[in-house]
């Protein structure tokens, strides 16, 4: 359970960063932040990937796929907050 825990911290920190350098301008986030984003692009890339192959990946935590759709799910992801979801309006 522990190992599990690791693992979606470090593809989440990898799959984050990678997003962040892809999409470009400058994003406003921490590190937790990053891994937070790469987490939530893994549970997009793996329903995106389940929506269009109609079949879950059970061979296994990592596999080169299930990495690459973590990275497509967190450019999304960051793509759609850079766009909608960090509208701060500053009152003076």
């Amino acid at each position: 359970m522990l190992g599990l825990i690791i693992s979606l911290i470090v593809i989440g920190l990898i799959a984050g960063a990678l997003a962040r350098l892809i999409i470009p301008g400058k994003q406003d986030m921490s590190i937790l932040m990053t891994i937070v984003l790469g987490i939530v692009g893994s549970f997009v890339g793996g329903f995106l990937g389940y929506l269009l192959f109609d079949r879950d990946a059970s061979d296994g935590f990592f596999q080169p796929s299930g990495i690459i759709g973590s990275v497509i799910g967190a450019v999304i992801v960051l793509f759609l907050w850079t766009r909608f979801g960090s509208k701060r309006s500053v009152r003076r």
